[in-house]
């Protein structure tokens, strides 16, 4: 194959764009909205309640896409993209946010594209030149920033571990999932990681009736909201853009997030940022526009971007 050909293989579209916009500020809103679920609800019933919902919701689209059943040999790597995705991510997350401010939380979980970074460069061949790493670095002190402006300074409790092993297990299922997406759609790979970490939540359902029955009516709708959107949509979308570009610099993206779910949670919870806070947001987006316009290597990011199946 030509260089110009990998080349135009390797070319970012549009709709890749587009999936990776959407899932990033569904995965924003995220915060906020499991916020108001863990006002009613404890942190394992957030996750298993969001996740139901969103296996529900990939199951009647599954009834139309006809999925492809996967290969036995395929399904233990699936399985452990639940529980590393799905199952240990969000019973962290949630259990970690419990009480661990909301800075901090940001700080540790968007410390996740280092690890990918990392894992990719040793699993996937992609490579980031100096400029790219410098642009890692720096969008990570633009997040530090936040996580001093929005958290009054870094003050961690023992539940801060569970915010880092969080990023850590999202950083292993970003990688495993970029090696299936080789075989499968993106959706196929999305729904079949929710069902498997769906079902590994199971165990922590004892009272969830229960605390249906009685939670408000907008703490469970807030669930519903991040089982459909920032779980069943963001997921897919994600996993569509991963399967389309190199996973360094699509990662690199998610420093916006903790920059996005501070606005997001401005209009919805009326929480207002602080000036450092913003100043921070600044800094991480040109960190991301370093990794970006400078920080590909070609060789490794050429060769990651082969082109491989999609829901197209």
């Amino acid at each position: 194959m030509s260089a110009l050909h990998v080349q135009m293989k390797s070319k970012i579209t549009m709709r890749t764009w587009v999936a990776l916009t959407a899932a990033l500020f569904l995965w924003a809103s995220a915060y906020a909205g499991i916020r108001v679920g863990l006002k009613a609800y404890s942190p394992a019933h957030v996750a298993l309640l969001r996740f139901l919902i969103a296996s529900l919701v990939l199951a009647i689209y599954a009834t139309q896409a006809h999925f492809r059943r996967p290969r036995w040999r395929d399904v233990p790597r699936l399985v452990l993209t639940g529980v590393f995705g799905i199952s240990f991510y969000n019973l962290a997350l949630n259990y970690g946010e419990v009480s661990v401010s909301a800075g901090v939380s940001s700080l540790l979980i968007s410390s996740a594209p280092i690890w990918i970074a990392l894992m990719s460069t040793f699993m996937l061949s992609e490579r980031l030149t100096l400029w790219g790493w410098g642009g890692v670095f720096i969008s990570f002190i633009g997040v530090a920033m936040i996580a001093a402006g929005e958290g009054g300074g870094f003050h961690f409790s023992p539940r801060a571990l569970l915010l880092a092993a969080a990023a850590l297990s999202s950083a292993i299922y970003i990688v495993m999932q970029k090696q299936l997406l080789e075989t499968y759609s993106a959706l196929e790979v999305t729904t079949y990681s929710i069902w498997f970490g769906t079902l590994l939540l199971l165990p922590f359902g004892v009272g969830l009736i229960h605390a249906i029955r009685i939670a408000p009516l907008g703490s469970t709708l807030a669930i519903v909201y991040l089982g459909v959107f920032p779980a069943a949509i963001a997921f897919t979308a994600w996993a569509y853009t991963i399967s389309h570009g190199p996973v360094n610099r699509m990662s690199s993206f998610l420093y916006l997030v903790p920059v996005l779910a501070i606005g997001i949670a401005w209009v919805w919870l009326g929480e207002v940022p602080r000036m450092m806070s913003l100043l921070g947001g600044l800094i991480a987006l040109a960190g991301v526009v370093i990794v970006n316009i400078w920080g590909k290597a070609a060789g490794g990011i050429m060769k990651a971007s082969a082109p491989v199946r999609s829901i197209a």
